[in-house]
């Protein structure tokens, strides 16, 4: 041990002195006085003169007050260790025990708004699955309406093959005119609505899957702060990360985070709406559209009804006509009659002029205007007038004959041309008509 510094100031223990163990005594400065001593006071930390007793004593008390402040800063110390080792390992445990309910709270955040994310977009797939339902039925009414188209068309492409005076544009013309129309309409609606739904089914993919990406990182930052609170002092797999404690430049802030998977929700019920009205609209549209053709087509299939009723009775009545014209044989024979009484009257008028001829060689005083004279001049004329009369009656009669012969071919004509529009009406063209599509089918089912 090393001599101790005479000149410094020892530290009183004041338990030791309250106990009556030791005395205390202010050290004073040793000095070399005596019969062996040398002059003068002794150098800080050497001397070569011996001590005193009084010095050995004094050399004493220091140490052991040295030794007994030493053992009080040593209790202090302890003391104070064990106070701040307490204390730190309640605010540490403190500390460990409220990051581990925020990342519990954090969790249940978590949970919450993944559970919303988890079912907004079961809900939007939903969605498209009856929209895509509504899209097909749209593309199947849509090809429906070609049948109609074409039945309509092929109609009038039929009706054209009429002759004659039955070439008219009548009702059943302008009604399928009017279909023809309808249904290109109709067609043009479909597309307009068919373009909506394919337009609104890329939406919703393209929300859901935007959704699905924040649930994906919600799952992710789940599972990394669920295996976070799992963390304690006595795991072993924990290691020191000290650059993990820097925030890094990208960090989100509680209020934007909540704003971002607000909006996402938002945009995502938003498109979730839509498609709901537009399948609603969808479905008004392919029942209003369905209603519309098969009412005008009941209006057609009227038309040809009716058109074919007044063919029939037109038919009936030219057979009818046709069938009186058959007197053509008693005109024939009538002229034939007409023909024998003016050959008839030839031999009358040869006599009567033969007569008058020979009476005309009387000589003399005989050639004479008798009464026989008279009579056979005034029957000359009334042979020759009845044979003119015969003559205009006969050439009357072939007049008719001719006017009859034409009368019966118009009338065999329009008969011909009638059954040829009641075979386009009736044998085709409502024939083919009995193949329009049901409403089922025009619904898109």
């Amino acid at each position: 041990m090393s001599a101790p510094v005479l000149a410094s100031r020892p530290i009183l223990d004041t338990r030791a002195v309250s106990q009556g163990l030791l005395r205390p005594a202010e050290p004073e400065v040793a000095l070399n006085t005596g019969l062996y001593s040398s002059a003068g006071q002794a150098t800080a930390g050497y001397r070569s003169a011996k001590y005193t007793t009084n010095e050995w004593h004094q050399g004493n008390y220091s140490s052991y007050f040295a030794a007994l402040t030493d053992l009080e800063n040593a209790e202090v110390l302890r003391r104070e260790s064990k106070k701040l080792t307490s204390e730190t390992q309640a605010s540490t445990q403190t500390a460990q025990a409220n990051a581990t309910r925020m990342l519990g709270e954090r969790l249940q955040e978590l949970h919450a708004w993944k559970s919303e994310l988890q079912r907004l977009i079961e809900a939007l797939r939903a969605e498209t699955d009856l929209l895509l339902a509504q899209k097909r039925r749209l593309e199947s009414a849509l090809n429906a309406t070609e049948t109609p188209q074409l039945i309509a068309t092929d109609n009038l492409q039929c009706r054209e093959r009429r002759v004659g005076s039955d070439l008219v544009k009548d009702d059943v013309e302008v009604e399928l005119l009017k279909e023809l129309d309808l249904i290109h309409s109709v067609q043009e609606l479909l597309k307009r609505t068919l373009a909506q739904a394919v337009s609104q089914v890329r939406s919703n993919r393209t929300i859901k899957s935007t959704l699905e990406m924040d649930w994906s990182d919600k799952y992710e930052a789940y599972s990394i702060d669920d295996k976070c609170g799992r963390h304690n002092s006595k795991c072993t797999e924990t290691q020191r990360h000290p650059s993990s404690v820097k925030f890094q430049d990208s960090l989100s802030t509680p209020e934007t985070w909540n704003k971002f998977t607000e909006d996402n929700i938002k945009l995502g019920e938003n498109e979730q709406m839509a498609s709901a009205n537009l399948r609603a609209l969808i479905d008004k549209v392919l029942q209003d559209t369905a209603e519309d053709l098969r009412a005008q087509c009941a209006d057609v299939d009227k038309a040809f009804a009716k058109r074919c009723e007044e063919m029939s009775d037109a038919k009936f009545r030219l057979e009818h006509h046709l069938n009186q014209a058959s007197g053509l044989g008693a005109q024939e024979k009538n002229i034939v009659e007409l023909q024998q009484a003016i050959r008839d009257k030839e031999a009358p008028l040869k006599v009567a002029e033969t007569r008058l001829y020979r009476r005309s060689f009387r000589p003399n005083m005989e050639l004479c205007r008798d009464p026989v004279q008279f009579r056979l001049v005034s029957e000359v004329g009334e042979i020759t007038e009845s044979i003119e009369s015969l003559q205009k009656k006969l050439e009357e009669a072939k007049q008719s004959l001719s006017s009859m012969e034409d009368t019966r071919m118009s009338l065999e004509k329009e008969i011909g041309n009638k059954k040829n529009s009641l075979f386009i009406d009736r044998d085709k063209c409502m024939t083919h008509r009995t193949r329009y599509p049901p409403v089922s089918r025009l619904l898109g089912y």
